[in-house]
Protein backbone atom coordinates (compact mmCIF):
# COMPACT_ATOMS: atom_id res chain seq x y z
CA UNK A 1 0.00 0.00 0.00
CA UNK A 2 1.13 3.44 -1.09
CA UNK A 3 1.93 5.67 2.10
CA UNK A 4 -0.02 8.25 2.53
CA UNK A 5 0.93 11.62 1.24
CA UNK A 6 -0.60 15.34 0.10
CA UNK A 7 0.86 17.27 -2.46
CA UNK A 8 2.08 20.73 -1.26
CA UNK A 9 4.73 21.80 -3.80
CA UNK A 10 7.47 24.12 -2.10
CA UNK A 11 7.48 27.84 -3.75
CA UNK A 12 10.62 29.03 -2.32
CA UNK A 13 12.35 29.83 -4.81
CA UNK A 14 9.36 29.26 -7.00
CA UNK A 15 12.08 28.27 -9.80
CA UNK A 16 15.83 27.95 -9.71
CA UNK A 17 16.97 29.23 -13.20
CA UNK A 18 20.92 27.67 -13.49
CA UNK A 19 20.84 28.79 -16.76
CA UNK A 20 18.36 30.51 -19.82
CA UNK A 21 18.46 31.20 -23.71
CA UNK A 22 15.69 31.57 -26.22
CA UNK A 23 16.01 27.50 -26.42
CA UNK A 24 16.23 26.04 -23.18
CA UNK A 25 15.89 26.62 -19.36
CA UNK A 26 17.86 24.22 -17.17
CA UNK A 27 16.44 24.49 -13.61
CA UNK A 28 16.86 22.93 -10.30
CA UNK A 29 14.01 20.74 -9.01
CA UNK A 30 13.28 20.48 -5.70
CA UNK A 31 11.48 17.43 -3.74
CA UNK A 32 7.84 17.73 -3.55
CA UNK A 33 7.52 19.33 -6.89
CA UNK A 34 6.20 17.43 -10.27
CA UNK A 35 7.97 17.68 -13.34
CA UNK A 36 5.34 18.01 -15.77
CA UNK A 37 0.99 18.66 -14.25
CA UNK A 38 -0.86 15.58 -13.27
CA UNK A 39 -4.14 14.65 -14.63
CA UNK A 40 -6.42 16.73 -11.89
CA UNK A 41 -6.56 20.32 -11.31
CA UNK A 42 -4.71 20.53 -8.06
CA UNK A 43 -1.95 18.41 -9.35
CA UNK A 44 -1.02 21.19 -12.10
CA UNK A 45 1.30 22.74 -10.48
CA UNK A 46 5.02 21.85 -11.13
CA UNK A 47 8.29 22.72 -13.11
CA UNK A 48 6.54 22.71 -16.18
CA UNK A 49 3.60 24.75 -15.58
CA UNK A 50 6.15 27.33 -13.93
CA UNK A 51 8.44 27.18 -16.59
CA UNK A 52 5.06 28.08 -19.14
CA UNK A 53 4.01 31.04 -17.25
CA UNK A 54 7.33 32.98 -19.07
CA UNK A 55 7.15 30.09 -22.13
CA UNK A 56 3.90 29.24 -23.22
CA UNK A 57 5.55 26.45 -25.69
CA UNK A 58 7.30 24.97 -23.57
CA UNK A 59 7.71 20.92 -23.26
CA UNK A 60 9.87 18.64 -21.04
CA UNK A 61 12.33 16.61 -22.78
CA UNK A 62 12.61 14.16 -19.27
CA UNK A 63 11.41 13.63 -16.05
CA UNK A 64 12.36 13.71 -12.22
CA UNK A 65 10.01 11.83 -9.94
CA UNK A 66 8.11 14.42 -7.44
CA UNK A 67 10.15 13.29 -4.56
CA UNK A 68 13.48 13.40 -6.66
CA UNK A 69 14.91 16.87 -6.55
CA UNK A 70 18.05 17.92 -8.89
CA UNK A 71 18.73 19.01 -12.54
CA UNK A 72 16.36 19.10 -15.31
CA UNK A 73 16.31 20.96 -18.82
CA UNK A 74 13.37 22.21 -20.56
CA UNK A 75 13.07 22.52 -24.02
CA UNK A 76 11.50 26.64 -25.27
CA UNK A 77 11.60 25.83 -29.14
CA UNK A 78 10.28 23.03 -31.06
CA UNK A 79 13.71 22.69 -32.37
CA UNK A 80 15.18 22.46 -29.03
CA UNK A 81 12.07 19.87 -27.49
CA UNK A 82 12.57 17.83 -30.86
CA UNK A 83 16.70 17.23 -30.30
CA UNK A 84 16.77 17.28 -26.58
CA UNK A 85 14.44 14.19 -26.79
CA UNK A 86 16.54 12.71 -29.06
CA UNK A 87 19.35 13.32 -27.22
CA UNK A 88 17.46 11.44 -24.20
CA UNK A 89 16.28 8.64 -25.75
CA UNK A 90 19.24 7.67 -27.96
CA UNK A 91 21.05 7.99 -24.71
CA UNK A 92 23.67 10.88 -25.54
CA UNK A 93 23.39 12.55 -22.15
CA UNK A 94 24.64 11.92 -18.51
CA UNK A 95 23.13 12.09 -15.75
CA UNK A 96 24.53 11.10 -12.09
CA UNK A 97 22.55 10.93 -8.69
CA UNK A 98 23.34 11.01 -5.32
CA UNK A 99 21.33 8.83 -3.07
CA UNK A 100 21.20 8.94 0.84
CA UNK A 101 20.14 5.25 1.55
CA UNK A 102 19.86 2.82 4.55
CA UNK A 103 22.48 0.37 6.17
CA UNK A 104 26.24 0.68 5.34
CA UNK A 105 27.56 -0.45 2.18
CA UNK A 106 30.28 -2.95 1.88
CA UNK A 107 31.39 -2.83 -2.00
CA UNK A 108 32.84 0.33 -3.23
CA UNK A 109 31.09 -0.06 -6.12
CA UNK A 110 29.25 -2.29 -8.21
CA UNK A 111 26.35 -2.97 -11.27
CA UNK A 112 22.91 -3.45 -10.60
CA UNK A 113 21.55 -5.30 -13.42
CA UNK A 114 17.61 -6.25 -12.59
CA UNK A 115 15.15 -6.24 -15.70
CA UNK A 116 11.91 -3.70 -14.55
CA UNK A 117 8.44 -3.61 -15.53
CA UNK A 118 5.06 -1.40 -13.89
CA UNK A 119 3.26 -3.92 -11.31
CA UNK A 120 -0.43 -3.45 -13.45
CA UNK A 121 -2.01 -4.67 -10.52
CA UNK A 122 -0.54 -1.97 -8.08
CA UNK A 123 -0.03 1.10 -9.73
CA UNK A 124 2.75 3.15 -9.56
CA UNK A 125 4.82 0.66 -8.30
CA UNK A 126 7.50 -1.18 -10.85
CA UNK A 127 8.82 -4.57 -9.91
CA UNK A 128 11.98 -7.12 -10.72
CA UNK A 129 10.72 -9.30 -13.83
CA UNK A 130 13.29 -11.62 -15.48
CA UNK A 131 11.20 -12.58 -18.13
CA UNK A 132 8.94 -9.38 -19.06
CA UNK A 133 10.35 -6.92 -17.54
CA UNK A 134 12.91 -4.45 -19.66
CA UNK A 135 15.88 -4.09 -19.48
CA UNK A 136 17.38 -1.90 -16.47
CA UNK A 137 21.12 -1.46 -15.19
CA UNK A 138 22.20 0.98 -12.81
CA UNK A 139 26.02 1.66 -11.39
CA UNK A 140 26.75 2.34 -8.14
CA UNK A 141 30.20 4.13 -6.15
CA UNK A 142 29.85 4.28 -2.42
CA UNK A 143 30.71 8.08 -1.24
CA UNK A 144 30.23 7.85 2.61
CA UNK A 145 29.13 5.58 5.38
CA UNK A 146 27.85 6.31 8.24
CA UNK A 147 27.99 3.58 10.78
CA UNK A 148 26.69 5.34 13.93
CA UNK A 149 23.74 6.33 12.17
CA UNK A 150 23.52 3.52 9.75
CA UNK A 151 23.58 5.17 6.18
CA UNK A 152 25.47 5.52 3.12
CA UNK A 153 25.96 8.02 0.41
CA UNK A 154 25.91 6.65 -2.76
CA UNK A 155 26.50 7.62 -6.83
CA UNK A 156 24.68 6.79 -9.21
CA UNK A 157 24.94 6.16 -13.03
CA UNK A 158 21.77 5.12 -14.65
CA UNK A 159 22.75 3.20 -18.00
CA UNK A 160 18.98 2.88 -18.75
CA UNK A 161 16.10 5.11 -17.24
CA UNK A 162 13.00 3.77 -16.11
CA UNK A 163 10.48 4.80 -14.07
CA UNK A 164 12.09 4.44 -10.32
CA UNK A 165 14.81 2.61 -11.22
CA UNK A 166 17.24 3.89 -8.89
CA UNK A 167 14.76 3.47 -6.43
CA UNK A 168 13.95 0.05 -6.73
CA UNK A 169 17.44 -1.05 -7.84
CA UNK A 170 18.66 -0.10 -4.46
CA UNK A 171 15.90 -1.44 -2.66
CA UNK A 172 16.66 -4.78 -4.17
CA UNK A 173 20.16 -4.59 -2.67
CA UNK A 174 19.00 -4.33 0.78
CA UNK A 175 19.84 -0.18 0.78
CA UNK A 176 16.21 1.88 0.10
CA UNK A 177 16.75 5.12 -0.09
CA UNK A 178 15.34 7.35 3.22
CA UNK A 179 12.33 9.08 2.64
CA UNK A 180 11.03 6.68 -0.20
CA UNK A 181 7.10 6.56 0.58
CA UNK A 182 7.16 3.89 -2.16
CA UNK A 183 9.90 1.08 -1.71
CA UNK A 184 11.36 2.19 1.57
CA UNK A 185 9.79 0.17 5.09
CA UNK A 186 8.04 2.75 7.44
CA UNK A 187 11.10 2.83 9.60
CA UNK A 188 13.37 4.16 6.62
CA UNK A 189 10.51 6.14 4.82
CA UNK A 190 10.27 7.97 8.35
CA UNK A 191 13.87 8.98 8.76
CA UNK A 192 13.79 11.66 6.14
CA UNK A 193 10.85 14.24 5.40
CA UNK A 194 12.25 14.38 1.55
CA UNK A 195 13.04 11.68 -0.18
CA UNK A 196 16.54 11.60 -0.23
CA UNK A 197 17.49 11.51 -4.38
CA UNK A 198 19.03 14.30 -5.79
CA UNK A 199 20.04 14.07 -9.81
CA UNK A 200 23.28 16.15 -9.14
CA UNK A 201 24.83 16.42 -12.46
CA UNK A 202 23.66 16.46 -16.09
CA UNK A 203 25.14 16.59 -19.33
CA UNK A 204 23.80 17.27 -22.73
CA UNK A 205 24.43 19.21 -26.15
CA UNK A 206 23.25 22.19 -26.55
CA UNK A 207 19.96 21.89 -29.47
CA UNK A 208 21.14 24.53 -31.39
CA UNK A 209 24.94 25.17 -30.77
CA UNK A 210 26.05 21.62 -30.52
CA UNK A 211 28.27 23.06 -27.29
CA UNK A 212 28.27 20.43 -24.52
CA UNK A 213 26.34 21.62 -21.16
CA UNK A 214 27.32 20.75 -18.12
CA UNK A 215 25.37 21.54 -14.85
CA UNK A 216 25.61 20.27 -10.82
CA UNK A 217 24.08 21.45 -7.97
CA UNK A 218 23.89 20.73 -3.99
CA UNK A 219 20.98 19.47 -1.67
CA UNK A 220 20.64 19.62 1.90
CA UNK A 221 21.46 15.80 2.50
CA UNK A 222 24.80 16.45 1.33
CA UNK A 223 25.70 19.66 2.74
CA UNK A 224 24.46 19.03 5.93
CA UNK A 225 27.59 16.47 5.98
CA UNK A 226 30.26 19.09 4.48
CA UNK A 227 29.74 17.39 0.90
CA UNK A 228 29.48 19.29 -2.33
CA UNK A 229 28.89 18.22 -5.48
CA UNK A 230 31.85 18.47 -7.99
CA UNK A 231 30.88 18.65 -11.60
CA UNK A 232 34.24 16.41 -12.42
CA UNK A 233 31.79 13.41 -11.77
CA UNK A 234 30.43 13.82 -15.06
CA UNK A 235 34.16 12.79 -16.32
CA UNK A 236 33.89 9.67 -14.33
CA UNK A 237 35.15 6.57 -16.28
CA UNK A 238 32.36 3.86 -15.57
CA UNK A 239 32.69 0.24 -16.71
CA UNK A 240 30.77 -0.32 -20.10
CA UNK A 241 27.68 -1.14 -18.52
Amino acid sequence: MIKEFIYQPPTKPYLEVLYEDKDIMVVNKPSGLLSVPGKKIEYQDSILYRVRQKYADAQAVHRLDMGTSGIMVVGLSKTAISNLGKQFMQRQTQKVYLAKVAGCLEQDSGIINLPMRTDINNRPYQIIDFEHGREAITYYEKVLVNKLQDFSIVRLYPKTGRSHQLRLHLQQIGHPILGDHLYADEKNFLRSKNLCLHAAALSFYHPISNEKMQFCSDVDFLTELNLKVDINILDKDIPNI
